[in-house]
């Protein structure tokens, strides 16, 4: 499975080692220092998956993620996140963002190597089993084989998180899930993220979806056990209705002089 990856990680030698170890098996791999030049590097070449440092001159992690993700080309591509910081409040900004993974410094070449390959595998890199069934839960279609999301009749870019979130609600709709068992389906193990990643990606999928994501009525908070997918999936936007005018009261008919004879 060869996928095309961007490495952006101003450490020169940190930098090296990830592509040497992502070209260990058989990937093609960009090297770039700073986040101008990621930004460069993606637009040109289309990859597969970005592994990107937070901390970067020019312009730096958070906002290449930022700028990626408001490119619908880009809406959907793997972003695996590294960084010096690991603090929750720091974790979570990277995921809210559009950030698919994130792994504090120092790491595990082989948990790196690791995580990449379940990014590729989750964003669709590489031939997934024929008989993936496309899940349609009322207005919401979720199709793993094209890896695509529809609601309502348009198209939702979706992170590979995302994505597989909402396939594993859809696959079971009214079924309630931990938070832990979601995490489980996303990641299988996981040091660093905790199970606030599943709240971000609730809420970022919320604002997609929902007709309301205050009052969200799709993807349904079991207080104190989880998240499900409700049975009726979203509902349908209400149409606009011009409110009635009331009716003016009728005015009381002045009571006519009585006729007289001349």
């Amino acid at each position: 499975m060869c996928a095309h990856v961007v490495v952006a990680e101003d450490d020169e030698k940190q930098a090296e080692l990830v592509r040497r170890y992502l070209e260990r098996e058989g990937h093609r791999v960009v090297v770039v220092h700073d986040g101008r030049a990621a930004l460069e590097a993606v637009r040109g070449v289309t990859p597969d998956l970005l592994v990107l440092d937070v901390m970067m001159p020019r312009t730096d992690g958070l906002d290449v993620c930022r700028i990626l993700r408001a490119e619908p080309e880009f809406a959907a591509l793997p972003v695996l996140m590294l960084t010096a910081r690991s603090t929750e409040d720091d974790l979570l900004l990277g995921l809210d963002l559009g950030a698919d993974d994130y792994m504090s410094k120092p790491f595990s070449p082989r948990e790196l190597m690791a995580r990449i390959r379940s990014l590729l595998r989750r964003g669709g890199h590489g031939q997934r089993a024929a008989a993936d069934p496309v899940l349609t839960v009322g207005a919401l279609t979720v199709d793993p084989g094209r890896h695509e999301v529809w609601a309502h009749g348009r198209r939702i870019d979706c992170t590979p998180g995302e994505f597989r979130l909402l396939e594993v609600l859809a696959s079971r709709p009214g079924q309630v899930f931990t938070r832990a068992q979601i995490l489980d389906h996303l990641h299988g193990f996981d040091r660093y993220i905790t199970s606030r990643t599943v709240d971000v990606h609730i809420m970022n999928l919320r604002r997609k979806i929902e007709r309301d994501p205050r009052r969200a009525d799709c993807l349904v908070t079991v207080y104190g056990v989880g998240y499900k997918l409700a049975d009726s999936g979203p509902r349908a936007p209400q149409e606009s209705q011009e409110p009635q005018k009331p009716q003016e009261p009728q005015k009381p008919q002045e009571p006519q002089e009585p006729h007289r004879a001349r």
